[in-house]
C-alpha cells in the first residue's frame, strides 16, 4: 500500500492545477445539488420493533387525527383562583380560540373541559393538535404556534408555549468558528510557517465542504436526523485537519533531508498517507459498524459521519500533495528555506547550514523519563483514570426533554411552568393505544384498562379516552407523579406494560415520547456491551495485521477501554451529577443522551488508533533497524510527540468548539469527545504506552512463526515502500 500511496503523491503533484481543479469542480457540484435537492432533518428518535413505535404506526393507520405532533400551551393567571373567574375563563377561552385557528392545527381543547386546571385556579394547559408529525410542521407553523397568546399576555397573564412540536434544529453559530480559529493557531505554532498552516485548514476545510454538501444533497431522499450533520462536520473538521497536518509533518521532514519536493511528497504520502488511510478506514469501519445494533437513526448518524471521514481521507492523499507542490519550499519556516531548497538541488552549502536533529526537545525529555520511571508512572497513570472512572457504574441514558433545555427557551419556560402549576408528570405523558376488532370490543375493554392503569404505583391521573371515529381506537392519557427522565418514570412504564398485557378482545399499547425515550435508551444500553466487543476485537486484530505483535495490539485495546471508562466517568459527573456543570454552561443536569455512549466508542476508537499507529510504527520501525526496545521507544515517542500533541489539540479545539452551544445533545457530544481525545492522546498513548512498550521489551515485538505466516503483509510502515527506494536517487523538480 505504501508503494501505492507514493505513486499517488507524486502522480498528484505533478498534476497539480488538474487534481486542485478536479476538487473544485466536485466541491460546486455538491454544493449546487444540496442547496437544490435538500431536505428537512428529523428531530425524532423512532425505534422499529419497539412498543411504542408499534403504537404510533397503529395511531396513524387506525386513528391519524391523533398521531400528529402535539403542542402544550402552558397558561398562568396573575393570581391563585383567578380562572374560577368569569373573566379568568373569557380569557381562557380566547386563547383557545386563537390556538384552533392557528395554520397546520387540527383543534385545541379547552382546560376546563378535560379538568387540565390547577387546584389552586391559577394555572391551566391548552392541548393542541397538529394534523402532521412534528417533523412535518413547518417553520412558519411553529412560529406561529411560539408567538400565540400576545393578546393574552398583554393583560398580566403568562402564556408558554411548549410540546413536541418546538422541535428543531440545532443552529452552528460563530462559537464553532473558535474551534477552528484555534486549530489554525496551533497549526501556525506547529509549522512556524502561516503557508503551510493555511494549506492544511485549507484542504480539511474543502473535504469538510464536499462531504457536508454531498449529505444534504442526500438528505432530500433520506431522513436524517438533526444531529447527524452536527456529527458528521465535528469530524469531518476534526480529522480533515489531523490528517493534513501528518502528511504536511512527514512531507517537511523530507525537505529538511534534502530531498525534492515532489519526492519528499512522494515518500510522505506512502509513510504518513498509509497511516491515515489506516486509521480513517478504523474510524470509517467502527461508524459503519454501528449498523450493528439494527438501529435505523444511529446508522444513518454513523454512514453520514463515515461518509465525511471518508471524503477527508481522500482530499489528504490527493489535494494535500497537489497544493504541497504549489507551496515548494514555502512549507518551512522562513530562515530554512534557501538552504534547503540549495541542497535538494545539489548545490554546496555549510556543514552547520542544514538542520541537524535535536533530541533535546520535549519528546525525547518525556520519553526517557516515562522509559526510566516506568513502573510508578504505569501506576499513577492507571490510579488517576481509575479515579476519573468511578462515576461510570452510575451512568443513566435517555433522551433529553424539554426540561433540560436551555434555560429561557421556549420549550423550557413552557415545561418550568407546567411542573410549577401541576407536577413533573405533565411534562412527560404516556398514552395508552386501545384498538379492539370493533367498537364494542374497544368500548368493553377501555374501562378495564383504565382501572389497571389507575391502580399501577406513581400514576397519578388517566384522562378520559379519546375515540376515533369508527370507535375501534381509543386513546389514553396517563400522567405520571415523577419526570420524563426519572428513574421511576421509566418503572411505571414497565408496570403499566405489565398490567394491561392479559387484557382480552383488544390490543394495549403504551407509547409517548417519554415511552419512546425509554424504549430507545435500553435498546441502545442492550446493544452497547455487543459493540465495545465488535470494537476491540477489531482493534486487536487491525493492530495484529499493522505491527506483527501479539502484545502491542492487546496493550493498544486495553489503553483503549481505559480512555472510554475515564471519559464515561468524567460526562456522568459533570452532566448527569451536575458537578463543574457552570464550567460547560450547562443549566439542568440529567441522564446523558441515549446514544452518546455508543457513538464516543466508536469515534474515539477510530482517533486512538491513529495516535497509536502514528507513534509505535516509529518504535517499530527504528527496532527493525537495530534500535534497542528502549532506544526504539524513545525515538518514536521524540519524533512523533510534537505531531500528536499539535493533532490532538487541534481535535479537542474542534470538538470542544460545540461544547457553547445550547443543545444539550450536541453540547455532551462535544465535551465528551474532547475529553477523550484528551486523555487518550496524553494520558494513554504519550504515557501509558511509551512505559509499558519499554517494560515489555524485545517481548512487545513477538508473534507465533505460524501467525505471522498467516497474516497478509499491509506494509503500513512502508517497508516495501523503503526496499523500492533503495536503488533509486531523488528526483528533483
Amino acid at each position: 500500500m505504501a508503494t501505492l500511496l507514493y505513486r499517488l503523491g507524486r502522480g498528484a503533484l505533478r498534476r497539480r492545477r488538474l487534481v486542485v481543479a478536479l476538487w473544485l469542480v466536485v466541491l460546486v457540484v455538491a454544493g449546487l445539488a444540496a442547496a437544490t435537492l435538500r431536505g428537512p432533518t428529523a428531530s425524532n428518535f423512532t425505534m422499529p420493533g419497539t412498543e411504542s413505535q408499534r403504537a404510533l404506526d397503529l395511531l396513524a393507520d387506525q386513528f391519524p387525527a391523533a398521531s400528529g405532533a402535539t403542542g402544550t400551551i402552558a397558561v398562568k393567571a396573575p393570581a391563585d383562583g383567578q380562572l374560577a373567574t368569569p373573566e379568568g375563563q373569557a380569557v381562557v377561552q380566547e386563547l383557545v380560540q386563537e390556538a384552533s385557528t392557528l395554520p397546520g392545527v387540527v383543534g385545541a381543547v379547552n382546560p376546563f373541559q378535560v379538568g387540565a386546571v390547577s387546584p389552586n385556579g391559577r394555572y391551566a394547559l391548552v392541548q393542541v393538535q397538529f394534523a402532521t408529525g412534528g417533523d412535518e410542521v413547518t417553520d412558519e407553523q411553529r412560529t406561529a404556534y411560539e408567538e400565540v397568546g400576545a393578546a393574552v399576555e398583554a393583560k398580566g397573564w403568562q402564556v408558554a408555549p411548549g410540546g413536541e412540536v418546538l422541535g428543531g434544529e440545532p443552529e452552528i453559530g460563530s462559537t464553532e468558528a473558535l474551534g477552528v480559529l484555534v486549530a489554525a493557531i496551533v497549526l501556525i505554532i506547529t509549522f512556524g510557517s502561516l503557508v503551510a498552516a493555511g494549506m492544511t485548514m485549507l484542504n480539511a476545510l474543502i473535504g469538510v465542504g464536499v462531504g457536508m454538501a454531498g449529505l444534504f444533497a442526500l438528505s432530500g431522499v433520506i431522513e436524517l436526523t438533526s444531529t447527524a450533520p452536527i456529527l458528521a462536520l465535528m469530524l469531518g473538521l476534526a480529522v480533515g485537519i489531523d490528517y493534513s497536518l501528518f502528511i504536511t509533518s512527514r512531507h517537511r521532514q523530507n525537505l529538511l533531508e534534502g530531498l525534492s519536493p515532489e519526492e519528499a511528497v512522494g515518500r510522505a504520502v506512502g509513510t504518513a498517507g498509509s497511516a491515515v488511510v489506516f486509521a480513517g478506514a478504523t474510524v470509517v469501519i467502527a461508524l459503519a459498524g454501528l449498523a450493528v445494533v439494527n438501529i435505523p437513526f444511529l446508522t444513518v448518524m454513523g454512514l453520514a459521519a463515515a461518509a465525511t471521514v471518508t471524503i477527508a481521507v481522500l482530499v489528504a492523499i490527493t489535494l494535500q500533495p497537489a497544493l504541497l507542490g504549489f507551496a515548494g519550499h514555502r512549507v518551512l519556516p522562513r530562515k530554512l528555506r534557501a538552504t534547503v531548497a540549495s541542497a535538494a538541488q545539489g548545490e554546496p552549502v555549510g556543514e552547520e547550514a542544514l538542520p541537524v536533529e535535536d533530541r533535546s526537545g520535549f519528546g525525547f525529555r518525556w520519553a526517557r523519563f516515562v522509559t526510566r520511571f516506568r513502573v510508578p508512572v504505569i501506576l499513577v497513570a492507571l490510579l488517576g483514570l481509575g479515579l476519573l472512572a468511578l462515576p461510570t457504574p452510575d451512568m443513566r441514558l435517555a433522551l433529553p426533554d424539554a426540561s433540560t433545555a436551555t434555560e429561557g427557551s421556549p420549550a423550557r419556560v413552557a415545561s418550568d411552568l407546567t411542573t410549577e402549576g401541576f407536577g413533573p408528570g405533565f411534562t412527560g405523558r404516556l398514552a395508552v393505544v386501545v384498538a379492539g376488532d370493533d367498537a364494542q370490543a374497544t368500548a368493553a375493554a377501555v374501562p378495564q384498562v383504565t382501572a389497571m392503569i389507575q391502580r399501577t404505583e406513581n400514576v397519578l391521573a388517566v384522562a378520559p379516552p379519546q375515540l376515533s371515529p369508527d370507535g375501534r381506537t381509543a386513546l389514553l392519557g396517563v400522567v405520571p407523579k415523577t419526570g420524563p427522565t426519572d428513574e421511576a418514570t421509566e418503572t411505571l412504564v414497565h408496570d403499566v406494560r405489565d398490567a394491561v398485557g392479559g387484557v382480552q378482545g383488544a390490543e394495549v399499547l403504551l407509547t409517548g415520547a417519554t415511552a419512546i425515550g425509554i424504549d430507545v435508551s435500553e435498546k441502545l444500553s442492550d446493544a452497547l456491551p455487543i459493540y465495545l466487543l465488535l470494537v476491540v476485537g477489531l482493534s486487536v486484530l487491525l493492530l495484529m495485521l499493522v505491527f506483527r505483535s501479539v502484545l502491542v495490539p492487546l496493550k493498544a485495546a486495553l489503553g483503549f477501554l481505559l480512555t472510554v471508562a475515564a471519559t464515561f466517568g468524567i460526562t456522568v459527573a459533570i452532566f448527569q451529577q451536575g458537578h463543574l456543570a457552570d464550567l460547560v454552561g450547562l443549566d439542568t443536569p440529567a441522564p446523558l443522551v441515549s446514544f452518546l455512549p455508543i457513538l464516543l466508542i466508536g469515534i474515539l476508537f477510530g482517533l486512538a488508533m491513529d495516535y497509536e499507529v502514528f507513534l509505535v510504527s516509529r518504535m517499530r520501525e527504528d527496532f527493525v533497524h537495530g534500535d534497542t526496545a528502549r532506544e526504539a521507544t524513545i525515538s518514536g515517542m521524540g519524533h512523533g510527540a510534537r505531531v500528536v500533541t499539535a493533532a490532538a489539540l487541534i481535535m479537542m479545539s474542534v470538538f470542544g468548539g460545540f461544547v457553547f452551544l445550547d443543545d444539550p445533545i450536541i453540547k455532551s457530544m462535544g465535551f465528551a469527545l474532547a475529553i477523550g481525545v484528551a486523555i487518550d492522546a496524553f494520558v494513554v498513548r504519550m504515557t501509558i504506552v511509551p512505559a509499558v512498550m519499554s517494560l515489555l521489551g524485545d517481548r512487545a515485538w513477538w508473534l507465533p512463526r505460524w501467525l505471522n505466516r498467516a497474516l497478509p503483509n499491509v506494509d503500513i510502515e512502508g517497508e516495501g515502500l523503503r526496499e523500492h527506494l533503495q536503488d533509486r536517487t531523488p528526483t528533483h523538480v
